[in-house]
């Protein structure tokens, strides 16, 4: 068993959120063009990169949008969609343990390449692979 360190502190004491953590929305925004940045440029993520149409910009700022919420940053993609439902909003792309693994392998790069720290990354991990099982509407 891994021991985490804890969060890092304000000066109040209180735990930074991982929004803050990971830098706000300058640090979500990176985040977010890296992860589409590597899904268009790497063909290890061609599969999943086939589900997303020709451009990217749309999904882009929905992730980034969706990211800042559930970091714990400000609700900017539940202010203009409502409340996330996405799983329901997935379920017209196949996503099998294949487009799983690619989302997840390209999430974990673009945190690397971002500069997300270490026990942060971990974490996410660990979230993003239960969203992301989750999500699975195919089972292959």
């Amino acid at each position: 068993m891994q021991i985490q360190e804890p969060s890092p502190r304000q000066e109040s004491g209180q735990a930074l959120t991982p929004f803050e953590w990971i830098g706000g929305e300058p640090g979500v925004q990176a985040l977010a063009n890296r992860f589409y940045d590597l899904m268009d440029l790497e063909p290890q993520y061609r599969e999943l990169r086939a589900s997303h149409g020709t451009t990217l910009d749309e999904a882009r700022q929905k992730l980034f949008w969706f990211l800042c919420g559930w970091l714990g940053g400000p609700q900017h993609y539940q202010e203009r969609f409502g409340h996330p439902r996405l799983r329901m909003r997935h379920m017209p792309f196949k996503i099998g343990m294949l487009e799983r693994d690619q989302w997840l392998a390209c999430m974990d790069r673009a945190m690397l390449d971002t500069g997300v720290p270490a026990d942060l990354r971990a974490r996410l991990n660990h979230s993003f692979f239960q969203t992301a099982d989750w999500m699975r509407n195919t089972p292959a």
